[in-house]
């Protein structure tokens, strides 16, 4: 199989991305800065790929076939916002320039829904349920602004001509294995707690998807590249809502002037589709929270 050099390798989606790809053979190179790489990786190192030297150094080093790009600062306003927009950026810019001028053959970078700008404090409302990849971005802080520039500078280097392919996935809120069995998730709340307090929850439109679906759809995207139009994003979410009463209930209450747009979502059905990756990648999410919390389901 092939080498692969994941950024970002200690982080909640990492871990499993680097997991994923070593039981399918590939080679893996981990950088992190910070420890938590797992064993199946067959290099870790802490880089700083804020630097272009340093970024261009590793990827010189170690030659890999592909890079998947997940290092950023993750969470929004857990730095100072110009902290944020500028590593986020600049981790972007480095890796896509340097993949090119070094001969990667593929690269995917590592975007988010919130570039939709839900929870925007001046109010938001979708133009259109379910959301998908067409619908227009409406960044509002630092963080999502970032995700946008980041699929923009993927975008750029596609449109140059460059050999690399590109493509960006937008993952929603992602939940790794012990986040299933009661570790705080990234908004610092239990799965349980996002479930039980729809308040929670529809911050981000009861979004979410498992690290090890999301580490499944990303292997599948890297492997898909050369066949695939050059810059394409896509979502990666979850079959249903993380939520007990359908969103069409749900939605309403957290994001006002939603009840038209909301009536459609029957069932479990999610507020995000993933129509595109199934359509093109022939990927589809394997695991719900009904099956990793039966004891809370319903």
């Amino acid at each position: 199989m092939s080498r692969v050099l994941v950024t970002g390798s200690a982080g909640r989606l990492g871990r499993s991305v680097v997991s994923t790809l070593a039981a399918a053979g590939h080679e893996v190179i981990g950088v992190d800065r910070a420890p938590g790489t797992p064993q199946e990786a067959a290099v870790t190192l802490p880089a700083d790929l804020t630097d272009t030297g340093e970024t261009f150094e590793v990827l010189a080093r170690f030659r890999p076939e592909s890079v998947i790009h997940l290092a950023a600062i993750a969470t929004p306003f857990s730095f100072p916002e110009s902290v944020i927009f500028k590593v986020n950026t600049q981790l972007a810019f480095n890796v896509c320039e340097a993949a090119v001028a070094l001969g990667v053959g593929g690269v995917v970078v590592a975007s988010s829904p919130t570039v939709m700008g839900y929870g925007a404090p001046g109010g938001w409302t979708p133009s259109y349920l379910p959301i998908d990849e067409e619908h227009p971005v409406r960044p509002w802080n630092a963080y999502n602004l970032s995700k946008v520039t980041a699929e923009q500078t993927m975008k750029a280097f596609a449109a140059a001509g460059a050999a690399t392919r590109f493509a960006a996935v937008r993952p929603c809120f992602v939940i790794p294995p012990e986040e299933w069995a009661g570790a705080p998730t990234q908004s610092g709340h239990t799965v349980r707690e996002r479930l039980d307090r729809p308040e929670l929850g529809g911050v981000s439109l009861f979004n979410y998807i498992d690290s090890r679906d999301a580490a499944e759809m990303i292997a599948v995207l890297a492997e898909a590249l050369p066949e695939l139009p050059n810059g394409e994003v896509f979502f990666a979410g979850a079959a249903d809502a993380l939520a007990r009463k359908p969103l069409a209930d749900l939605l309403p209450q957290v994001v006002p002037g939603t009840e038209a747009l909301a009536s459609g979502l029957t069932g479990t059905s999610p507020a995000f589709s993933t129509e595109k990756a199934g359509r093109l990648l022939g990927w589809q999410p394997r695991r719900s929270w009904r099956d990793e919390l039966k004891d809370v389901a319903e």
